[in-house]
């Protein structure tokens, strides 16, 4: 796989930003068959800073209801990848 198609967006919410700037954790979506040394060096070659950990999470789609039809929504997994100290990722430091 490529880097481009393992790591999928950046994850921008409340929790995610206070982690990147207290601990130097950043969240992506990667692909669902990515695992960890797939997912440190897309990192690595898409941003060009060194990767220390990466943390998964598979989460398991919601069941929802609009009336009488039921669907689901897509599963997903995200990646909390922790950087060395003195790297950061330039794409996040304006929000």
């Amino acid at each position: 796989m490529d880097a481009r198609d393992i790591i999928k967006r950046p994850v921008i919410t409340e929790k995610s930003t206070d982690l990147m700037t207290s601990e130097n954790k950043y969240t992506f979506l990667v692909d669902l068959r990515a695992n960890k040394t797939q997912i440190k060096s897309a990192i690595e070659e898409i941003f060009n800073v060194k990767v220390e950990k990466v943390n998964t999470v598979r989460v398991r789609g919601k069941i929802r209801r609009m009336g009488r039809y039921e669907g689901r929504r897509p599963d997903y997994k995200k990646a909390i990848v922790t950087l060395a100290d003195g790297h950061s990722i330039e794409v996040f430091e304006g929000l």
